[in-house]
């Protein structure tokens, strides 16, 4: 059975930080990106980052600067470390693998929340 563990969410004040990470179990034999996703209250599901199994990144335009994914394939964990927290961060985190090769789907976590307060 696949799981994803994601942790590290919390309130804090703008320009503080916070570091999300999520840990998958069960999967394996298959290669795959590791993303996050989040949704604010009021608004749909939006893409904040992956980073694929030889480290290649991408970020939302409105993160770039300020997170930063990272990866570590032995653990089967991908961090989000998050600086300069704006309130507009405020959302609920998921993280998700996206199935690249091999006999595997995509799965999601069940989210992580996020509070940045002025």
């Amino acid at each position: 059975q696949v799981q994803l563990e994601e942790s590290g969410g919390g309130s804090v004040q703008a320009g503080g930080s916070l570091r999300l990470s999520c840990v998958v179990s069960g999967y394996t034999n298959c290669v795959y990106d590791m993303r996050w996703y989040r949704r604010a209250p009021g608004k749909e599901r939006e893409f904040v980052s992956s980073i694929t199994v030889d480290g290649r990144v991408t970020y939302a335009d409105s993160v770039k600067g300020r997170f930063t994914i990272s990866r570590d394939n032995a653990k089967k964990m991908a961090l989000l470390r998050m600086n300069s927290l704006k309130p507009e961060d405020t959302a609920l985190y998921y993280c998700k693998v996206v199935r690249i090769w091999g006999p595997c789907a995509d799965y999601w976590g069940q989210g992580t929340q996020v509070t940045v307060s002025s």
